[in-house]
């Protein structure tokens, strides 16, 4: 009794520091999209709590939904308007990551992202369907409260739909490759090389697309790079780079985005960071699955060849599953840590 008593405690325990946890770096996270905040102090183009809030409920499940909750609510506490209006926009915040979390475990999401289907959910799902409740729930509530005019509703929607969906789609693949993905020992100095390579290319990209002429397109190369190349453990950071780089152009008002109005600059934005964050996202999940059919039918062959030589040469005993190791063509960055339970799905690990 003593022993299931203090196995009960210690999860109790491991439950609350996750919270905890979570609490403080959705607020942390919370203050550096504030940096580029354009309406009102607390609506911005880029919110990466909301990326933070969806992958800890995919990777930690749904006991952790009171650290998002606490997190959100010391965020808006400093804003106002008012306490009711801080605990509705506190609701929304939570409930939106909740939303989503539920919407990729009816869909067998898994955090390994190296299925087509995975990406789609995360980017329409995750992203575009259950950030409307944050969004809706937000920007009602400033209007209610009459800080927001009518004329600003739909400007102020847009940002923050635009903001939080754009957390998911690239603060959340980021998370689950950090979470999946283990460090190259082994790695040839050539793949060093490469990826230090990209990285240089992605910073100068940087320096373009915050400045006085229209570049965006000039991410696009980089991303595809990325994701042939390294899959999701290179395209998903690149992709945060890209969108964070975007951002700040539009926060300037610079590039493209000079002399534009807020809804405009918003449908912009969206559009360029959507399509870079599909393009990161789809193109790795493809190249993933070509490279698990390529693996599969090389170890097909190689059984298939053992079968023959056996019967060639009049050994008919039981042939054995294949347990030859198996010859990675992947860039050692996009492996993933071995599991005990490698078709465990989201839903499973409740």
């Amino acid at each position: 009794m003593a022993v299931v008593r203090h196995q009960e405690l210690r999860r109790n325990g491991q439950a609350a520091l996750e919270i905890c946890a979570i609490a403080a770096l959705y607020y942390g996270s919370a203050k550096l999209g504030l940096l580029q905040q354009l309406v009102r102090g607390q609506v911005t183009p880029l919110w990466p709590p909301s990326g933070l809030a969806v992958a800890s409920l995919v990777l930690r499940g749904p006991r952790v939904w009171p650290g998002i909750a606490i997190g959100a609510f010391l965020v808006n506490i400093s804003l106002g308007p008012s306490l009711p209006a801080v605990l509705a926009i506190a609701v929304g915040n939570t409930l939106a990551p909740v939303c989503s979390y539920l919407l990729l475990r009816r869909t067998g999401f898994r955090a390994e992202l190296d299925r087509l289907r995975d990406a789609f959910a995360l980017i329409f799902l995750g992203a575009f369907t259950g950030m409307l409740v944050s969004a809706t729930t937000g920007s009602g509530t400033l209007a209610l409260a009459g800080v927001l005019k009518t004329g600003d509703f739909w400007p102020t929607w847009s940002v923050w739909w635009t903001g939080d969906a754009m957390g998911v789609l690239v603060v959340t693949p980021v998370l689950l490759v950090l979470h999946e993905t283990q460090w190259p020992k082994h790695a040839p100095a050539y793949r060093w090389a490469e990826g230090l390579l990209l990285l240089v290319a992605t910073t100068g990209l940087g320096f373009l697309l915050t400045g006085h002429t229209p570049l965006l397109f000039l991410g696009f190369p980089l991303l595809i790079w990325a994701a042939f190349r390294f899959q999701l453990a290179g395209a998903a950071p690149c992709a945060l780079a890209v969108s964070t780089f975007a951002i700040i152009a539009g926060a300037e008002r610079s590039g493209p985005f000079a002399g534009r109005d807020l809804f405009t600059e918003m449908i912009t934005l969206q559009a360029f960071n959507g399509s870079a964050a599909l393009t990161a996202l789809l193109l790795s999940a493809v190249i993933s699955e070509r490279n698990q059919t390529q693996r599969e039918i090389a170890r097909a062959c190689r059984q298939l060849a053992r079968m023959a030589a056996r019967i060639a040469t009049g050994d008919h005993r039981q042939m054995l599953p294949d347990t030859e190791p198996e010859q990675e063509d992947d860039p050692p960055q996009t492996r993933k840590r071995p599991s005990p339970h490698p078709e465990k799905t989201t839903s499973d690990r409740q």
